[in-house]
């Protein structure tokens, strides 16, 4: 798939609540919560404008048996793609506009992507050099494939400043709560 980069676009947020009333439709009562994640998510960063939604749902198990309304949507199916325990729907084919990642209440996979994109909106710097390494990756590959492969080493560096922060921010409320 072309790789396609966007400055941020405030509608992104209201794409992906509007996202997050229709499958509350289809899911219901398995939803426990919605979480919107990725660089749609974070204010001022350029990114793929394909909203990134976690769904944490109840049962994973059950989550297949919706598989005919989420193609009546635009959704297709792609299963785990990669991650055990997931199931991931992606909207509008090659102009793919949504991502939305169903995971069961205790994947360990929420966390990361939360504390990545919390870190992000709490580091304008940090933001700034990954959105700087996204454009210019955009500008060496057409497709999303060898862009997301190239940038995949600095992301996980940053996720781990991300992960050491998130531990420091908590070791320091907690300290503060002790005293």
């Amino acid at each position: 798939m072309k790789i396609r980069l966007s400055e941020y676009d405030e509608n992104w947020t209201r794409m992906y609540e509007e996202e997050t009333y229709l499958l509350q439709e289809i899911f219901g009562k398995e939803i426990v919560k919605f979480e919107h994640f990725g660089s749609t998510a974070v204010p001022g960063l350029k990114a793929k404008p394909v909203i990134d939604m976690i769904c944490i749902v109840r049962d994973i198990e059950a989550i297949q048996s919706f598989n005919e309304k989420m193609s009546s949507l635009g959704y297709d199916a792609a299963g785990e793609w990669g991650i055990p325990g997931r199931n991931l729907f992606r909207k509008g084919g090659e102009n793919r506009t949504h991502h939305i990642h169903v995971y069961p209440v205790d994947h360990p996979q929420i966390k990361r992507h939360l504390i990545f994109r919390d870190y992000l909106k709490s580091h304008p710097d940090e933001m700034r050099r990954y959105g700087n390494l996204k454009e210019e990756l955009a500008q060496r590959f057409d497709d999303t494939t060898f862009y997301s492969k190239a940038k995949k080493p600095f992301v996980q560096e940053m996720e781990q400043r991300a992960l050491q922060w998130h531990m420091d921010k908590n070791r320091s409320i907690n300290e503060h709560h002790n005293n």
